[in-house]
């Protein structure tokens, strides 16, 4: 993979997870009322880092999911059934991450693993190339209000 491309790549990889979050937050609501809203986000922060190999930005998130450790695993497990619409863009996106870190040296191919071990990862799913990757993560974060839609070229162009 082109160098110039894995930063594009990188932002389309966190855009899945905006959305990832988005529908898992919903979801926690939904079964967790009595959670405060800041527990609700943490909670689902916690399972998107742990899933992704990342580790968590808010210190906060980390906290939460230390002391809620056996919480945080069974969303886990639960995710292929709480958010199964995403569930192909985010076997692509895991995919994308994975060649991306591995192209700058990093190794995490456990998350692709532990997808796979969780029900998440839909192995008989073809790769896609980097542009229709692209364009499907920016079609559904246009569809869930993350971004604007592109405009059709017959619009954008003047005349």
């Amino acid at each position: 993979m082109d160098n110039k491309l894995i930063p594009v790549m990188r932002e389309a990889v966190l855009t899945v997870q905006m959305l990832l979050f988005r529908t898992l937050r919903q979801s926690i609501c939904d079964r967790y009322p009595d959670q405060t809203e800041p527990e609700q986000a943490r909670l689902a922060g916690a399972v998107i880092t742990n899933l992704m190999g990342d580790p968590p930005a808010d210190a906060a998130v980390a906290a939460f999911a230390a002391v809620n450790r056996d919480l945080v695993e069974r969303e886990l497990r639960q995710l292929a059934a709480t958010c199964a619409p995403l569930m192909p863009l985010l076997t692509d996106g895991l995919r994308m991450k994975t060649i991306c870190d591995n192209q700058e040296g990093i190794h995490s191919i456990g998350s692709l693993l532990m997808a796979r071990a969780l029900g998440i990862l839909q192995e008989e799913r073809e790769l896609p190339l980097p542009s229709t990757f692209m364009l499907e993560v920016r079609r559904l974060a246009a569809l869930h209000g993350l971004i604007e839609p592109m405009a059709r070229l017959s619009e954008a162009s003047p005349g």
